[in-house]
């Protein structure tokens, strides 16, 4: 599987591609197995679309995931994936639109695996007080994420 780094103001990006859909996007080392550097479309269109969006551009993502998690996983994922940008919603709000309204953790621990930074928008979920909590590539990268799509959403 091909993989690619996009170096961001964040910090590197690695992207992960099966082919078809992209399988990965993380800012924290990943060990890899048999993909290989290099680039596919999947890999291009990532790229493409996460510079615009690093760059201020409202982005619309639409590379095809393939995320790989267990149903509630997906479901969590998907409802990511539904908070309009430059939202922000509490892991309670999202355990609610996921059919759990008291499953505030299992979403927190479902959000934590997400597989694709940016492009499933994990950094938008903060907690019930609106405090920034938890964030796989750190506290530093979710509210420097939040206030790009702040700038970005005066601009839709």
């Amino acid at each position: 599987m091909p993989h690619v780094t996009l170096a961001t103001p964040l910090g590197p990006l690695r992207l992960v591609s099966d082919g078809a859909a992209l399988t990965a996007a993380t800012f924290a080392p990943v060990r890899l197995g048999p993909e290989a550097e290099g680039s596919d479309a999947v890999l291009d269109a990532a790229r493409s679309q996460l510079a615009a969006y690093f760059d201020g551009e409202p982005v619309v993502f639409d590379v095809p995931l393939r995320l790989g998690g267990t149903p509630f996983q997906e479901r969590v994922w998907a409802a990511l994936c539904a908070i309009p940008h430059g939202d922000r919603v509490s892991y309670g709000t999202l355990a609610a639109r996921v059919g759990m309204p008291k499953g505030a953790q299992a979403v927190g621990a479902a959000n934590g695996q997400n597989p694709v930074a940016v492009i499933v928008p994990c950094h938008r979920v903060v907690g019930a007080d609106g405090a920034l909590v938890g964030y796989a590539g750190g506290l530093e990268r979710k509210r420097a994420l939040l206030d790009l799509e702040s700038r970005q959403r005066r601009l839709l």
